[in-house]
C-alpha cells in the first residue's frame, strides 16, 4: 500500500498537508487545487495497472454530474473518472471532459461515444441522444433497453453491512445518509442504502428511525449529522453505524472522536466506496469496497464495443465487498 510519504512526494505537498486533506480537516486552508493534486495522486496510486501509451484512435466524451468541486467532497466519482480516462489512454483514446450545464460546447467536439457518469434526468438524456447513440452510463441505469450502464447492487451492499452487525450482536443501529437531486431540479433521487437500511432492518424487527441521519454525501454533513445523534442520544447513541459514503463516515469520525466516545469499542462505524483515504483516516475505515476502477474500465469496454457496432443494450452489475479495518469488529 503506498503511504502518506509517497502522496506527499508526487504531489508535491508536506506530509502532514497530505494527513489533513485525507483526514477532512476543515480548519486547513489549501487551495482546491492542492486537495485535487492530492486526493488524484492518492486514487492513482491505489490502482494496479499503469495505462500504456499508444498512439490515439479515436476521442470520446466524458460527462460529469459532478463539478471538481464537488468531487473533492466525494471522491467516488473522481475514482470512477480516473478509471474511465485510464482505461481510455490505455486503449488509444483521447477523452474530452464536460460538465453537464455544457451540453452546447459537447455538440461542437467531434467524438465517437459518450460516457455519463452519474445521475442524469430525462431531458438530459435527450441532449445526449442528440449528441450520438453510442452512450454507457456509469452509477446509474436509466433504460436497460436502450443504453448500456455499470452499476453497483447497493441493496445488496447494505444487506452486507447490516448482516455483519446484526452477527456481531448489534442490536441499535444508526444510518448516516445523504439525498441527491438532479441538476436540473427536476426530482429528488432516491439512494438505496437509504432505501434498503429501512426495509432489511424492518425486516429484522431491528429499525429505529430515529437513529436515522440524513444531510448530503460530504464530511462536512457526516460530521455535523453525527454530532446531531450523540446530542439527542446521549449514552443511548447506536453501538454500530452505516455511512452511505466514506465521506460521510470520515466526518461521523471525526465528531466521535472529538467527543471522546472511542470508536470501535463504543461505537462501530462502516462506510461506502473504500476511496483511497479510507486506509489513511484514524481509525482506519472499515467499508465495503466499491470496485470504481473496474467500474471505469468496463465502462471504456463497452462504449468501444458500440462503437464496433453492437447494437444490443447491456447492464453490468459490479461486485462489492465488505473490508473490516480499525473502525469496527
Amino acid at each position: 500500500m503506498a503511504t502518506i510519504k509517497d502522496i506527499a512526494e508526487l504531489a508535491g505537498v508536506s506530509i502532514a498537508t497530505v494527513s489533513r486533506v485525507l483526514n477532512y480537516d476543515s480548519t486547513l486552508s489549501v487551495g482546491d487545487e492542492t486537495k485535487k493534486r492530492i486526493f488524484e495522486v492518492a486514487e492513482q496510486l491505489s490502482y494496479k495497472k499503469k495505462p500504456a501509451k499508444k498512439i490515439e484512435t479515436g476521442k470520446i466524451a466524458l460527462l460529469q454530474w459532478y463539478t471538481e468541486k464537488e468531487e473533492l467532497e466525494d471522491l467516488y466519482y473522481m475514482s470512477i473518472r480516473l478509471g474511465v480516462e485510464n482505461q481510455a489512454r490505455q486503449l488509444g483514446f483521447s477523452v474530452s471532459k464536460y460538465f453537464q450545464d455544457n451540453f452546447e460546447s459537447l455538440k461542437q467536439d467531434d467524438v465517437q461515444g459518450l460516457i455519463a457518469i452519474g445521475k442524469f434526468s430525462d431531458k438530459q438524456i435527450k441532449e445526449m441522444v442528440s449528441i450520438t447513440n453510442n452512450i454507457v452510463f456509469v452509477d446509474t441505469s436509466p433504460d436497460e433497453d436502450k443504453f448500456d450502464s455499470i452499476v453497483i447492487d447497493f441493496e445488496k451492499a447494505t444487506q452486507k453491512v447490516i448482516d455483519h452487525y446484526l452477527e456481531q450482536g448489534h442490536e441499535n443501529i444508526g444510518f448516516i445518509g445523504g439525498r441527491e437531486v438532479f441538476k436540473d431540479n427536476t426530482s429528488t433521487i432516491e439512494d438505496p442504502r437509504e432505501a434498503t437500511f429501512k426495509t432489511y432492518l424492518a425486516e429484522k424487527g431491528r429499525l429505529n428511525e430515529a437513529y436515522m441521519y440524513i444531510g448530503t454525501f460530504s464530511a462536512m454533513d457526516g460530521q455535523s449529522l453525527m454530532q446531531q445523534a450523540i446530542l439527542e442520544h446521549g449514552d443511548n447513541l447506536p453501538t454500530a453505524f452505516f455511512a452511505a459514503n466514506d465521506s460521510l463516515a470520515v466526518g461521523a469520525l471525526r465528531a466521535l472522536l472529538e467527543e471522546g466516545i472511542s470508536v470501535p469499542s463504543r461505537v462501530n462505524i462502516i462506510g461506502v466506496n473504500d476511496i483511497s483515504i479510507s486506509k489513511y483516516v484514524f481509525p482506519s475505515l472499515s467499508t465495503i469496497k466499491v470496485y470504481t476502477e473496474q467500474m471505469g474500465e468496463t465502462a471504456v469496454n463497452a462504449l468501444i464495443e458500440r462503437i464496433e457496432g453492437r447494437k444490443i443494450a447491456k447492464k453490468t452489475i459490479i461486485s462489492t465487498q465488505l473490508i473490516l479495518r480499525d473502525s469496527s469488529f
